[in-house]
């Protein structure tokens, strides 16, 4: 599929998947979004098991859907 989702920092081929798992085919469809919700269907879909390294790449693509900024670093969108 053909989509945006990569230029989003810290975006590659492996979270671009669990994007579009989701629902979510580029990077506007992310305005809306709640990273603490997408992490939770995320990890029930992935058997009850994630990352939370997932959760800060879900908050940072939301706020990039928002700004655009290519300087976003996932790491700090920490707990």
């Amino acid at each position: 599929m053909k989509t945006d989702l990569i230029t989003i920092p810290g975006v590659g081929k492996d979270m671009k998947e669990h994007f579009i798992k989701l629902g979510y085919t580029n990077v506007e469809s992310l305005v809306e979004a709640n990273p603490e919700e997408m992490y939770e269907e995320d990890r029930k879909l992935c058997g009850g098991s994630l990352d939370r390294c997932v959760l800060y790449v879900y908050r940072c693509a939301v706020e990039y859907s928002k700004t655009r900024n290519k300087e976003l670093k996932w790491w700090n969108f920490k707990d």
